[in-house]
Parts: structure tokens; C-alpha cells; sequence
């Protein structure tokens, strides 16, 4: 993939850029393309030597950002003309042959179980290093890490060909990203391509509760040893930090146990015990930004999927001002309209689209606005605030994406935990 013109970088921003990096380690070239390049992407592009590419013209490799549907007009000309498109993660995996890689996917805590398996891989010893759909691309440590721990969106599942994991995960299948699939069939389809290449021997890690007709689809999978996990019972008896939630620390332990036999390492309960212990939630999940009095301000800015949120709905302590908005993508409401049945308070509705699923979901509800994305996150928390009586939780648990008014979902977390240690500086029973 030397030869300029033999690689097309579909798609720049956060994955494209890691792409560009790694060439130019490598000593590589490539061209790119973006519809919509940003003034820091197409700086980067020019200073590693990286020119703008065609689609009109034919390419050896088209490697695509996951953002890209994998039927774009464009993907689909280029591989008319022979080009093979695949993503970051394969590139990664053919480029470092030798690195063992666990892959992580699920509509819910696939980033959570992400980080823990790599924290709990650090614990023994391993140079573990997470990477793909969560921060940093994975082609960004692929050279200082012994053992890769991925998260693989279902978009990045699309374009896998021949990437082989010997220890893969699935935590749940919910609904999600209708907008991009279309249909629950063929986004359940892309989550199961992480066991795609797997071979006799590998491992797959996944919850017993799957629904029959998924469990039906498991036994096609190639890996011969399916670990069903059903609950907690797998934990050994440690106390979870707060934002650990049990289900993703029972699939993380298993995924390690896992991987280190693949690796001929000893596994040692009593270490895995103490590395849950310490284990550190990552920011954005269900973490606690703020107290005033009895009153809790929890940031779950990344609950968008129906699970997540229920997750969320299940574990904050009642009653709940529930903060609810962003842009919809297609939520599953009934099974949160049943979460939030007697702990829900009230529902604060912000943004694009709040109002309307606040109606969707059927509860007494407040709407807020704001100048911009800071303004409305302080009247949400405030109007929160003002639900409760003196006790209970303000909970960011949003359904909808970021994009109408922040960057990202940590840009519209870090806003809600600004709104609420402001209103908590109001009293001095505060910690935060």
C-alpha cells in the first residue's frame, strides 16, 4: 500500500486521521477524500504529504470512516472498479499481524466493557491498550500495546473482512442506528460480524438472556467455545466502584480469563478481584458531577441507546428528574416508558427533539431552551433541580445524540456538569 493512488482514505475526521498517521509512520502513502473536510484534517493531510484523491479514479484499497454507509454511491463506484474497502480495525489487523486483539460490540456498555478489559489486563501485567470507536483510533497505539482491547461500533462491523479475534464480546442486542440500517435485522446482522473470522478454539462472550432467535444465530458463529454468561454470578466477591455496572465488569472478567489463556497466562482471581476494585468508570457513564444536600446530579450524556438509558432509569436512586433531548435516532420508548414507571418524577425536555420524545414516552414533562447548548443544559439542570424535593436525582440519560447542539456527547456531558456544580455552589452542603 505504498504507491500513491494504491490507497483512498474515504472519510477523514477522528478515524481518518489515525489512518493518515499510521501511513506516514509506516512510510506510506495515500490520498484522501471528504466531502466536508475541516481546516485542522486538511492541515494535517498536507503536512504528512497527503493529496486530495478522485473517486472517478481506481484504487487498490479504500479504507472508509465508519460515518460512511457502506452502500455510499461512492464506496459502491470504487469497488465496481476493483477497489476492496475495508476500515481502520481490519488495517490495524493486517498490518500487525501479531497482536492479539479482544473486540467488543453491543447496542449498550461496549465502551464500559472496553475499558475495564483493558484495565484489568494492565492489572496483570499487560501493556493493554483500548482503541476503535472509543478514544484513541485504534491505529494509534496498535505499536505500543502487547494486547488490543477494541470497541467496534455496528458502522465499523460493516467493513470487517478477515478480521479474526480470539476473544470477542457481544454484551446485549437492543435497538439502535435505524436511521443508518434501516431494519433491527441488519443491525443485529452487523453486531454479528465481530465473530465473523473467528476460529475453532476462539471465544465469544455473551448474555445468556439473548433472545431465541439471536441464540439461534450464535451456533453458526465459528468459535467453539461460547461463554453464556447470566448475571453476576461470575464476580468474584468484590464491591463494584460507583459507575461499574455489574453486567459489563461480569463480561469484562470473563474476556480476560479468556484472553489470558489464549496468551498461556495463569489467570489469578484474587488479582482480577483487586483490579475490579480499582477499576475506574469511564467519564460520561453514569457518573455523579455534583451533590447539593440529598440531591444527586448524575451524567449519563452518552445514554442514547434504549438499554443505556433503561440502565440508567434502573440504577439512579428515586425519585428521578429525568433530563430527556438531542436529536432522535429512532428509540425503542415502551421498554423506558416501563423503566421510568414510579421512579420518574418528572422528564425535562431539551433540544431538537425532547419535546417529542417526552410525549413519546408519556410522562409529565417540562420544556427548556436556551441561547445555546451551555444555556440550555443550566435551565435543565436547574428545572431538574426544581422537580425534586430536596432529594432524589437529576439524571442527563438523553435518548437523542449531541449533534444539535454540542460537538459530541462528552462535549454535552462536560455542559451538564458545569450546570450542575454551579446550582451546587449555591449551598454549602455540597461536594461535588
Amino acid at each position: 500500500m505504498n504507491a500513491a493512488g494504491g490507497v483512498l482514505i474515504y472519510g477523514l475526521g477522528r478515524s481518518g486521521r489515525g489512518v493518515m498517521r499510521f501511513l506516514a509512520r509506516e512510510g506510506g502513502m495515500a490520498e484522501w477524500v471528504d466531502a466536508r473536510p475541516t481546516p485542522e484534517d486538511e492541515a494535517l493531510a498536507a503536512e504528512l504529504g497527503f493529496g486530495r484523491g478522485d473517486v472517478g479514479r481506481t484504487y487498490q484499497t479504500v479504507v472508509a470512516a465508519p460515518g460512511v454507509p457502506i452502500d455510499h454511491p461512492d464506496l459502491l463506484a470504487l469497488q465496481s472498479r476493483g477497489a476492496e474497502v475495508i476500515g481502520e480495525v481490519v488495517l490495524a489487523a493486517r498490518a500487525r499481524p501479531q497482536l492479539p486483539m479482544v473486540g467488543i460490540t453491543g447496542t449498550a456498555g461496549k465502551g464500559s466493557t472496553t475499558v475495564l478489559i483493558a484495565q484489568l489486563l494492565r492489572e496483570c501485567g499487560l501493556n493493554a491498550q483500548e482503541g476503535g470507536n472509543i478514544d484513541p483510533p485504534l491505529l494509534d497505539v496498535v505499536d505500543q500495546a502487547e494486547v488490543a482491547v477494541v470497541e467496534l461500533s455496528s458502522f465499523q462491523l460493516e467493513r470487517v473482512p478477515g478480521l479474526r479475534l480470539p476473544v470477542a464480546v457481544i454484551t446485549n442486542l437492543g435497538v439502535d442506528h435505524l436511521d443508518r440500517h434501516r431494519t433491527i435485522e441488519a443491525y443485529h446482522a452487523a453486531k454479528r460480524h465481530i465473530t465473523a473470522g473467528q476460529e475453532p478454539g476462539d471465544v465469544l462472550v455473551l448474555p445468556a438472556g439473548l433472545d431465541l432467535p439471536t441464540r439461534a444465530q450464535v451456533r453458526t458463529f465459528s468459535a467453539t467455545r461460547l461463554t453464556l454468561r447470566g448475571g453476576t454470578e461470575v464476580l468474584p466477591a468484590a464491591e463494584l466502584p460507583e459507575g461499574v455496572h455489574p453486567a459489563n465488569a461480569a463480561a469484562a472478567l470473563l474476556a480476560t480469563e479468556a484472553l489470558l489463556e489464549h496468551l498461556g497466562r495463569q489467570v489469578d482471581i484474587g488479582m482480577l478481584a483487586q483490579g475490579l476494585c480499582r477499576a475506574r468508570p469511564v467519564g460520561g457513564r453514569f457518573e455523579t458531577v455534583a451533590r447539593l444536600g440529598e440531591v444527586r446530579f448524575i451524567e449519563d450524556s452518552i445514554a442514547t441507546r434504549t438499554l443505556a438509558v433503561q440502565a440508567a432509569l434502573e440504577r439512579a436512586q428515586p425519585p428521578i428528574a429525568w433530563l430527556v433531548g438531542g436529536r432522535d435516532k429512532g428509540a425503542e420508548l415502551e421498554p423506558l416508558r416501563n423503566a421510568a414507571a414510579g421512579r420518574v418524577t418528572r422528564v425535562i425536555a431539551f433540544g431538537e427533539d425532547g419535546e417529542a420524545l417526552a410525549r413519546g414516552l408519556g410522562l409529565p414533562y417540562d420544556r427548556v431552551e436556551g441561547r445555546d447548548g451551555d444555556e440550555v443544559m443550566l435551565n435543565a439542570a436547574r428545572a431538574g433541580l426544581q422537580a425534586l424535593d430536596g432529594e432524589g436525582t437529576v439524571l442527563l440519560a438523553p435518548i437523542g445524540t449531541s449533534f444539535d447542539l454540542f460537538r459530541d456527547y462528552k462535549a454535552r456531558g462536560e455542559s451538564f456538569a458545569r450546570a450542575a456544580r454551579r446550582l451546587a455552589q449555591q449551598t454549602p452542603e455540597v461536594t461535588a
